[in-house]
């Protein structure tokens, strides 16, 4: 497609209002210029700043022109680097300690429910160059905009209990290095504020730190698996404490829960580092870079955690046993030497996905400028850290467990609007992208919405958690019943959505406005 073609393209289905180009950038004015404008006297330093390399442009849709190809690859780098973490291996060492699975049975689980999560995020990632719109603008085609405003609100939390993770333990990899010498909340800031610095300048630099970051992870974690093998791994170490029948089963599927929680929980943010990819691009070299891009990474760093659980030499005591993610006091520990070179980068991803989210709430929210929003997510997160320091294994546990719930019914209801209702030759042909900020020409979403509260449904009928299991829960496990609350989550959005959409789409009279 030439250049004119393209803009021809774009000219023909961009339709702004007047009231949009007050607080959205259109075609030929830059973010930057909008924002400046709109702050009036404030405009000029914005401008500065802007110049110096602070990312100007927020939630808005990046039209055709403004796409670039050299970031494709990326969707390999960058997801390898934000799952090769430190916060991914105390995700296997759950299997052990918490679900007192064997290493053979805890290996089997990550890679098959991992493979379900990371096929999910896959998908909602080839949705970036095709619409140029962030996930949570995406979701309005289904659910509508205060549908949107739903999922935003679930995907912040979401987001801000994924940092909160990572600068918990990023600040204790600070405070293990020498004992009693930095405070452990000290170590926390000190992770916020490295992981601000790439966040606050944006888009570009993000994949340009995540393109090289898992090199040195690369490298610390066959570190780790190299001084583990030489410790001694005890396949059946757990053999005597695993559960059988029944209570096996549960165990598997709660382990699998936080498994595949810990993958698709990037399922909201994933069509965001691809909207400036050309909207030509093959989707599947999209899918199946992203797809490697998680599964590799996840099964290598859990796996991990699982392994070193094995290990019973006294010297090499696992973090873990230490109060959960406390500095063990054993200096030759196996974690605690992988915990003296390495802190989160899986935070980076997470600081500049929150306040896109912010904006998708709405106007109000769209009218402040990004970086504004990334240093106030900053502030929650890294005071969220310092308050939740003493409970890392609780929120772990149940933060992973209760994640995968609502993402499952979010990605059910975003892939069965676009395959059953967007696709070529389908009810509505395709999306009306110019329209993405326009609730009057967006569904009216109570078939989402209402497919949404059955998902909820589900999980919560399904679900097992210390502090509540739900009747199919229990029927399902033995002594604690089995957490099935995200299948049946995704199981009865997947029933409901697509009748309840045709409804709507019938009832409402909504018709294809694609061009």
């Amino acid at each position: 497609m030439s250049k004119d073609n393209s803009r021809q393209s774009y000219d023909k289905e961009k339709g702004v209002s007047a009231v949009d180009t007050e607080v959205y950038a259109v075609e030929d004015v830059r973010p930057d210029q909008v924002i400046a404008k709109r702050f009036g006297a404030f405009g000029p330093h914005l401008s500065k700043l802007f110049d110096s390399g602070v990312e100007a442009r927020g939630v808005e849709r990046v039209p055709e022109h403004c796409r670039e190809t050299k970031n494709s690859w990326n969707n390999l780098f960058m997801w390898w680097s934000v799952n090769m973490v430190l916060t991914t291996i105390p995700v296997g060492v759950l299997a052990q300690s918490v679900f007192t699975l064997t290493l053979p049975h805890a290996v089997a689980t990550i890679l098959c429910f991992a493979a379900i999560g990371a096929i999910a995020t896959a998908f909602i990632a080839t949705l970036g160059p095709r619409t140029g719109l962030r996930t949570m603008i995406i979701a309005r085609y289904s659910s509508g905009y205060l549908g949107g405003v739903f999922y935003s609100v679930l995907n912040i939390l979401t987001q801000l209990g994924f940092a909160t993770v990572a600068v918990i333990l990023g600040g204790q990899t600070l405070a293990s290095i020498n004992a009693n010498t930095l405070p452990l909340v000290v170590g926390i800031i000190i992770i916020g504020v490295c992981c601000l610095v790439p966040c606050f300048i944006g888009y570009d630099m993000v994949h340009v730190y995540e393109r090289y970051a898992w090199m040195v992870t690369l490298f610390i974690m066959c570190c780790l698996y190299g001084l583990g093998s030489k410790a001694g791994y005890d396949v059946n170490a757990q053999q005597q404490f695993e559960d059988t029948g029944r209570a096996l089963s549960a165990d598997i599927l709660g382990f699998g829960a936080i498994i595949f929680g810990s993958v698709a929980g990037w399922a909201p943010v994933a069509a965001d580092y691809n909207v400036r990819l050309p909207v030509d691009t093959n989707p599947w070299r999209v899918f199946m870079l992203t797809f490697l891009g998680l599964y590799l990474p996840i099964i290598f760093t859990v796996t991990l955690g699982a392994a070193l659980m094995t290990i019973h030499r006294p010297r090499l005591c696992c973090c873990f046993r230490c109060k959960c993610g406390h500095r063990c006091t054993d200096r030759s520990s196996v974690v605690t030497l992988g915990r003296r070179r390495k802190v989160s980068l899986g935070d980076v991803g997470v600081e500049r996905d929150v306040p896109l989210s912010i904006q998708a709430l709405g106007r109000p929210f769209a009218m402040v400028p990004r970086f504004l929003w990334v240093i106030f997510v900053f502030v929650v997160y890294t005071v969220a850290g310092v308050a939740g320091r003493e409970h890392f294994s609780t929120i772990l546990t149940n933060f992973l467990s209760i994640l995968s719930y609502w993402t499952a019914f979010f990605i059910v209801i975003v892939a069965e609007e676009h395959f059953l209702f967007r696709r070529k030759g389908g009810r509505l042909g395709g999306y009306n992208l110019a329209d993405w900020d326009n609730p009057s020409k967006l569904p009216i979403g109570i078939a989402g919405l209402l497919a949404c509260c059955f998902g909820i449904t589900g999980a919560v009928i399904g679900m097992s958690q210390v502090w509540y299991t739900g009747p199919l829960g229990k029927m399902a496990g033995a002594t604690y019943g089995a957490d099935l609350g995200f299948e049946l989550a995704a199981a009865f959005a997947a029933v409901t959505f697509p009748p309840l959409r045709w409804m709507e789409i019938r009832l409402t009279g909504e018709v294809n406005r694609v061009g």
